[in-house]
């Protein structure tokens, strides 16, 4: 007797994938992580926000300051100009003389914001990781030194700005160790360098009081390994204390590098208004801004912003500055990429079941 027979032949069964549902009291990053930040991301928004959209709309606006035909009189309120007040930058710029010679204005703001930013942030980087190495040593006083080490970055920049005014004073203790009678706060180059003295005197602290928090998480045992093996001082300090302080270090540089261009009150306070040699460009929309060209003092503000975003994207992308430092944060979105990737393969590994029929004469 001959049959058919049909056989079913698996192929690999799909497995039971169980989808484990979120907690919202324990899932940290996500609906619980976003609750608890509204509350900081709100006072961003209109601390922050906020003004920036407000600068935004009044630097497309310019006051009124020509006279109505129809009443002879200076027309009130503020006129749409569109990017007028940009395009003006260059097509009617302000010519001023100061360290750089004579030019616009703003570039000369510019060019000094960023002379000041280069060499005070790397004069700081400098001083603040010497002061992070004599800090984390053990030694008698310690707590005093760090204490003192730390007390002019807690000195009001304004106080510190009158203060360094009366050393770099033409009768000042400054020409007095010098034995020279030199016109610090005169506008020339020497009023860029008392910024820079006592900028770097006040913020470099700052860097080193981050740069010590970065030292304290090296285990002493690296150390011993490498005197053991024969590194000298040199040796330990380029190959093992740079490259483990490097995260808190670019942080460090980064903050102090917005703080910097930025910089108003230091020369303000120090110098005075009207020092073209010194005037940044903070100070130049807050000259504008006085003087009631509130479009302009916006314009000037928002290329200040502009100028400031783009520093911080390059340390962001080109020196890795790891602004947020959550490494729990870092490990939990390598996992879930590896989930993905991991789930991904296994559907490509599935196949779907396959069903033949075999027929054949089979004896009874």
């Amino acid at each position: 007797m001959s049959q058919g027979v049909a056989t079913t032949l698996a192929g690999n069964t799909p497995p039971v994938i169980e989808k484990r549902k979120k907690n919202l009291l324990s899932d940290g990053q996500g609906t619980l992580a976003a609750i608890l930040i509204s509350p900081t991301m709100l006072v961003i928004l209109f601390v922050v926000g906020i003004p920036i959209l407000l600068s935004l709309r009044e630097s497309v606006f310019r006051k009124n300051t020509a006279v109505d035909p129809a009443t002879g009189m200076i027309a009130e309120g503020e006129s749409f100009v569109g990017l007028q007040n940009f395009t003006d930058i260059f097509a009617n710029p302000t010519t001023v003389t100061g360290v750089w010679g004579s030019m616009d204005r703003l570039i000369n703001s510019f060019l000094n914001v960023t002379f000041f930013t280069v060499v005070c942030v790397a004069l700081e980087t400098v001083l603040g990781v010497a002061m992070a190495l004599i800090m984390a040593r053990a030694f008698r006083g310690k707590g005093f030194v760090r204490a003192a080490i730390l007390v002019p970055w807690a000195i009001p920049t304004i106080v510190s700005a009158r203060m360094w005014g009366l050393i770099f004073d033409s009768n000042g203790v400054m020409n007095k160790i010098l034995d020279q009678k030199i016109l610090w706060l005169a506008d020339n180059a020497f009023s860029q360098w008392a910024v820079i003295i006592a900028d770097v005197w006040k913020t470099a602290p700052f860097i080193g009081l981050l740069t010590l928090a970065g030292l304290q998480t090296i285990p002493s045992d690296v150390y011993e390994a490498a005197r053991v093996d024969g590194a000298n001082a040199w040796q330990q300090f380029t190959r093992i204390t740079l490259p483990m302080v490097k995260p808190a270090l670019v942080v460090a540089v980064l903050f102090r590098t917005l703080d910097t261009m930025r910089m108003f009150d230091l020369p303000w306070g120090m110098i005075g208004e009207g020092k073209y040699s010194v005037e940044t460009i903070s100070m130049f929309a807050y000259v504008e801004n006085n003087q009631l060209r509130y479009g302009s003092a916006a314009a000037y503000s928002l290329v200040l912003f502009a100028y400031i975003v783009l520093v911080a994207f390059i340390f962001v992308r080109l020196l890795g500055a790891d602004v947020i430092g959550d490494e729990e944060t870092r490990a939990i979105t390598e996992q879930r990429k590896r989930q993905k990737l991991r789930a991904k393969e296994e559907k490509r590994q599935i196949k779907p079941a396959r069903t033949t029929v075999t027929s054949g004469e089979f004896q009874s």
